[in-house]
């Protein structure tokens, strides 16, 4: 492995931005006699911080275009029918999420109940879009296939993303997503009834991660094989899957035995580590098979004080966010 430059550390801190980057997916199935308590349950645990999750995509996009503007040009350009349709899902996400609480207080008004179900729907659907349109992204980064355009408009922009690997990627991501969400709302809630919906709704996404992770790891072997042979041959795949397995594992345990704290940290830990695994696969590409890290970054007195700006709002950011948890989610 080459040695770490200014390059390496900004993608680094891109990499943990997305890290930090969905419990709308159980707002769209909520069911059952306590499904009202279940949405309620989602609004109060992600409307105190709603804003807040946004500010790692904003970040990873700011880091892009200023550090690597090459990758951000290709990326923004070959990818612009599935970024933009999860950028629609992110406004129509947050737009949706705020009506619906302005309708669900406003019981005075006439149809205001029919409107917040309304409402309701739209955040829900775009909160499953999302993720799966984020997945259809990296799926096309991780093959391989993105390249300049001047093929054709479908060889340029569709096929790139369009693809069997592609669509087992965004699978994999939306369950991920509802796995992840689960497992926190077990911790949100109060009720011992609404904990258990939420608990074995989390089981149940744990299974769902299982059968996408390898179905999707059986595709990358055939469409992104750089990334397939990353994650049987690299030296440190047996570890890292051992590690995810173990994470995973203690995970459903920690849940199956009623420990969500511990759910929690496990299941964060889990995707962490699928995510950090693809890095790891696809280094030191930014964009397979042609652009590395290096060959995409700016100048070095760009990566530099960018290092030095990152470093400088990482003291304001991140007392403010601790701050704002605090206050708002003091367990």
């Amino acid at each position: 492995m080459a040695d770490i430059g200014p390059a390496e550390l900004v993608a680094g801190i891109a990499l943990l931005a997305l890290t930090a980057f969905g419990g709308g997916v159980w707002d769209l199935l909520a069911s059952g006699p306590r499904k009202r308590e279940q949405r309620a349950l989602i609004a109060e645990a992600i409307g105190p911080i709603w804003e807040a999750n946004h500010v790692w995509l904003i970040l990873v996009i700011v880091v892009l275009f200023t550090c690597f503007p090459v990758a951000f040009a290709r990326l923004t350009i070959g990818l612009h029918i599935p970024l933009s349709l999860m950028l629609v899902g992110i406004v129509l996400r947050g737009s949706a999420f705020t009506f619906r609480s302005h309708y669900g207080h406003g019981g005075a008004h006439e149809g205001a109940a029919g409107a917040s179900q309304h409402w309701g729907r739209l955040f829900a659907s775009a909160s499953v879009a999302t993720p799966v349109t984020l997945g259809l992204c990296v799926s096309a980064l991780a093959a391989g296939t993105l390249r300049p355009p001047g093929r054709g408009f479908y060889d340029s922009y569709v096929a790139p993303w369009l693809t069997p690997f592609g669509v087992g990627v965004g699978l994999l991501t939306l369950a991920l997503f509802a796995f992840l969400a689960a497992v926190y709302l077990t911790v949100e809630a109060r009720e011992p009834a609404l904990r258990e919906d939420f608990r074995r709704r989390a089981l149940g996404a744990a299974g769902a991660v299982f059968v996408a992770a390898f179905g999707t790891l059986g595709l990358a072997l055939l469409g992104a094989p750089l990334i397939g042979r990353g994650l049987t041959g690299a030296p440190w795949a047996t570890a890292l899957h051992l590690a995810t397995g173990a994470a995973a594992v203690a995970a459903i345990w920690a849940l199956w035995s009623r420990r969500f704290r511990l759910a929690r940290l496990a299941a964060a830990a889990q995707v962490s580590l699928i995510l950090w695994g693809w890095a790891l696969a696809q280094y030191p590409y930014l964009i397979p098979p042609d652009l590395t890290i290096r060959a995409a970054a700016a100048p070095r007195i760009t990566l530099v004080l960018s290092l030095w700006v990152l470093g400088l709002g990482a003291l304001v950011l991140f007392p403010s966010l601790i701050y704002l948890f605090r206050v708002f989610k003091p367990r």
